[in-house]
């Protein structure tokens, strides 16, 4: 089913989006923006992880991805990337990789271009291998993960992108309580990606979070404190106005939600469905490709809640014209429809699933929307479709898309506004893990990932 819980996190600096543009695979959704589509989240998975586990399926270990760089001046020109990854235990809680990444495309281009070039300074062999070196064709990320005790851990991401000659450096220190999650995370600098696909630059950003698990009765919190250091920058010469939460100050936020679900008809797995099947290579029992989509059923389900925030400091660093609130409360909520056909164990025609979630991302801002026709699409609902049709075996064609009810700048009434398309391919050993190819034409950006217990 469609995720709700993200209707929460939205509100929150944890929210993290899959794209190419960094080596760890992620930016951060904009706190208080419309929820992004399902398809959008990155993996639970480390991108240490996933590019360990992906090496092994694809040629010399090279994984690809693509996505326009975020400082050229030619937009429309996107490029190539090779990533690898070069990982050791130096100690049994202990995970250290290196990652590299390779602009092929870019690399050739420029070395035919310079192979040609009449130059009598300097011989051409000489240029040539100049170009090989040109550090603007790599990104090189030190990645490194400890496990204190089975309830602390750490992580420390530097990266540095050759081209745009940035390093970006983030540490997260991660803490189990009995009902809770703390969080306490660092980053210098964080990327922001926006509704519209415009990625921003924060130098500083700090927070410490504590989430509680859902209880029984379906409730859930959450509070915490973030401070924004710095001027935040649009990235790809966009030139607007800075988001309110990307501004700097420190912000105390807290959350609740109820949540709630129910099936209308589902059909249980029986022993029959678990039977032996022979093949060549053996005897294997017939479990599902997934097993979250191992039962075929129709559900219902929705949740509801409340945000509450307060600046406390940074209204004398807002130059903004636009001044930020230093108090705000809004409603959020999002009800969804889940359709399942097949059991997802055959070779063909065994999965078709259809999910429909409409979300209010802000009851105060569809308010204001009535009465303020430039903001519509801004602040109206958004449904959230989600089709999946099984291909061939455990290969799964799907399209995440929104549709906003809103007016948009070409026209009124409801539209499009982002589509992600993806070739999934489930994994039986994982038991809900999978390899996902996706591309987002609104970003020009698609990548490999792995993901577990996602659907």
């Amino acid at each position: 089913m469609a995720n709700l819980r993200t209707s929460m996190d939205a509100s929150f600096y944890d929210l993290n989006i899959a794209t190419p543009q960094t080596l760890t695979a992620s930016a951060r959704s904009i706190p208080g923006e419309p929820v992004p589509l399902d398809g959008a989240y990155s993996s639970k998975l480390l991108r240490m992880q996933q590019l360990s586990l992906l090496g092994r399926g694809f040629p010399l270990g090279l994984i690809p991805s693509f996505a326009p760089p975020l400082s050229s001046h030619n937009k429309d020109s996107a490029s190539l990337s090779l990533q690898t990854i070069w990982l050791k235990q130096p100690t049994e809680n202990w995970w250290l990789g290196l990652v590299g990444q390779l602009r092929p495309i870019k690399l050739l281009s420029s070395v035919k271009a310079e192979s040609f070039r009449a130059d009598s300074a300097m011989p051409r062999f000489k240029r040539v291998v100049k170009k090989f070196l040109d550090k603007s064709f790599y990104s090189l990320g030190l990645f490194s993960h400890l496990d204190f005790s089975e309830s602390t851990s750490l992580l420390v991401n530097i990266e540095r992108d050759g081209q745009s000659e940035n390093r970006r450096t983030k540490a997260v220190v991660f803490h189990k309580l009995p009902n809770h999650d703390l969080t306490l995370e660092a980053a210098w600098p964080e990327l922001f990606v926006d509704r519209n696909g415009k990625y921003w630059d924060m130098p500083e950003s700090i927070s410490l979070d504590c989430l509680s698990l859902v209880s029984d009765s379906g409730l859930r919190y959450r509070f915490g404190i973030h401070k924004n250091g710095g001027s935040t920058k649009a990235l790809d010469s966009f030139e607007g106005e800075t988001p309110a939460s990307l501004r700097p100050g420190i912000c105390a936020k807290t959350a609740f939600s109820y949540e709630k679900s129910r099936d209308l008809w589902r059909i249980p797995e029986t022993k029959e469905d678990l039977g032996i099947v022979k093949t060549k290579k053996g005897e294997f029992r017939n479990m599902a490709y997934d097993l979250r989509m191992k039962e075929p059923h129709a559900a219902i389900s929705g949740i509801f809640g409340g945000t509450c925030e307060a600046w406390l400091s940074g209204k004398e660093l807002d130059t903004s014209s636009a001044k930020r609130s230093p108090f705000g409360a809004d409603l959020f909520g999002s009800v969804c429809f889940a359709l399942q056909h097949g059991k997802f164990r055959k070779r063909y025609g065994d999965l078709t699933r259809f999910d429909a979630r409409l979300d209010m991302s802000s009851a105060s801002a569809l308010i204001n929307g009535f009465s303020n026709t430039s903001k519509s699409s801004w602040a109206s609902p958004q449904l959230n479709l989600i089709l999946q049709q099984q291909v061939a075996g455990p290969l799964v064609f799907r399209i995440n898309s929104k549709v906003a009810f809103g007016s948009s700048s070409g026209g009124c009434g409801p539209h499009i506004e982002d589509v992600i398309y993806s070739l999934n391919y489930s994994m039986r050993y994982l038991a809900s893990g999978k390899v996902v190819a996706w591309y987002s034409p609104k970003r020009n950006e698609g990548m490999v990932e792995m993901r577990v217990f996602e659907f």
